[in-house]
C-alpha cells in the first residue's frame, strides 16, 4: 500500500505563471443556450479561464514560473540538484521537456531532471517524488515545474470540455531541513482508462483521419487527438475515493479534519469539490478556490490554488491537506506540516 511518510523535508518556496489572455464562460454562446450556459457556469463554477498563445506552451509558463522562485528567493541556479517538470502537455514527445528547461534556466548539467505525466493527480505524486529525492544524501533542494496547456488538446466545438480548462504553470521549491511529517497516499485504478483520454496515439496510431473533427456523443464535435472527458464517470470515481482517503490520511497521522488549517482539491468543478467539503462536513471557508477565475487547469490546479489564493496565509505552522485526482485513474492525498512557505505573487505571460 503507498502511504508514504517523509520528514526532515518540505516546501520552501512557491509562484505561478498563467497566459495574459483572459476567456470568459459567459461568452461561449455558440455551445450553449443562454440558459444552459448559465446553468453549466454556476454547475462547474467557471466564470474565466486563461489560454496560452499559440506559440506558447506549458513549459514557457513553468519558466516564467521558475525565474520568478528564483529571482524572489536569491536561489542560485546551481544550487538545484533535481529538476522535476509535470505536464500532459509537454513539448515534445521526444526528448523529454525537464532538460530542456534545465538548460533554458541555467541549472547544471549535474542536475537530474525527469518528466512525470499523470493529469490531476500528478502535483501530489509528483510531490512525493520531489520529498523522496530531497530525502537521499546528495540531494538537498528539488525544483518541482507543473505546467498544462490543455487549451491546446481540446477541440473548441466540444461544449462540455472547452468550458472547463485553463492554462498555467507553477514553480515549488523543496528543501532538507526542519520541516515536519508528511503523510502521502497515492493510489490507482487503471480500469478507469477510458474516462480521460486521448484515443489516437501509439496504440491506436495516428492516421489522416485522426485529424477529421466528427460529431460525437450529445453534439461534442473533436477529433481523436483532442482529449475526452467521461464527466460522470469521473465524477462518479471522484465521490467513491476522495473523501474516504482524506479521512484515511487524517486517521493515519492521528489528525482531526477539524484541525487542518486549509484543504486544497483539485479544481475539477464548484458541484464536486462542493459535495466534497459537504459530506466530510468540513468547514468550507477554510477550503480555497481558485477555479472561478482559472479552470480547471490539471495537475497544476493544486499549486496554483496555493499560489493565488494562500500568499501570505502560510507564514506560521499550519496543516494543509491536499487532494487530486483524475486520469489513469488516479488519486493522491498528502497531509503536510507546513510553515514559512515564501509565496511568489502570481504573474502573468
Amino acid at each position: 500500500m503507498a502511504t508514504i511518510k517523509y520528514k526532515g523535508v518540505g516546501i520552501r518556496a512557491m509562484s505561478a505563471c498563467v497566459p495574459k489572455n483572459v476567456v470568459y464562460n459567459r461568452d461561449l454562446t455558440n455551445l450553449l443556450p443562454g440558459d444552459e450556459l448559465e446553468k453549466t457556469i454556476k454547475s462547474i463554477g467557471i466564470e474565466e479561464r486563461r489560454i496560452a498563445d499559440d506559440d506558447v506552451f506549458a513549459s514557457d509558463l513553468a519558466y516564467k514560473a521558475a525565474v520568478r522562485l528564483m529571482q524572489d528567493n536569491n536561489i542560485a541556479p546551481n544550487s538545484i540538484d533535481v529538476l522535476l517538470f509535470v505536464s500532459q502537455t509537454s513539448d515534445y514527445r521526444i526528448p523529454a521537456t525537464a532538460p530542456i528547461l534545465q538548460h533554458r534556466l541555467g541549472l547544471s548539467k549535474d542536475t537530474a531532471c525527469l518528466d512525470i505525466t499523470l493529469g490531476c493527480s500528478g502535483f501530489v505524486f509528483a510531490l512525493s517524488t520531489a520529498f523522496a529525492y530531497a530525502s537521499m544524501d546528495g540531494v538537498n533542494r528539488v525544483l518541482l515545474l507543473d505546467g498544462e496547456t490543455f487549451s491546446k488538446i481540446v477541440n473548441k466545438r466540444d461544449k462540455v470540455d472547452w468550458p472547463l480548462y485553463g492554462d498555467g504553470a507553477t514553480a515549488t521549491l523543496i528543501e532538507k531541513g526542519d520541516f515536519g511529517e508528511s503523510t502521502f497516499i497515492l493510489r490507482s485504478d487503471g480500469a478507469g482508462e477510458d474516462a480521460v483520454k486521448i484515443p489516437a496515439g501509439m496504440r491506436k496510431p495516428i492516421t489522416k483521419e485522426s485529424l477529421d473533427v466528427t460529431e460525437r456523443e450529445d453534439g461534442n464535435w473533436r477529433n481523436d487527438l483532442d482529449v475526452y472527458m467521461n464527466g460522470m464517470d469521473v465524477f462518479n470515481f471522484a465521490m467513491s475515493v476522495v473523501p474516504s482517503t482524506i479521512k484515511e490520511v487524517c486517521e493515519t497521522t492521528g489528525t482531526e479534519l477539524s484541525d487542518v488549517d486549509y484543504l486544497v482539491f483539485h479544481q475539477a468543478n464548484k458541484f464536486m469539490t462542493d459535495f466534497f467539503v459537504k459530506y466530510l462536513r468540513f468547514d468550507k471557508t477554510k477550503v480555497p478556490y481558485c477555479i472561478q477565475k482559472y479552470g480547471n487547469t490539471s495537475s497544476t490546479s493544486i499549486p496554483l490554488t496555493i499560489v493565488s489564493e494562500l500568499e501570505g496565509k502560510l507564514e506560521r505552522e499550519n496543516k494543509i491537506v491536499i487532494a487530486g485526482f483524475g486520469a489513469g485513474l488516479s488519486w493522491g492525498v498528502a497531509l503536510m506540516k507546513v510553515e514559512d512557505i515564501k509565496i511568489s505573487h502570481v504573474i502573468e505571460y
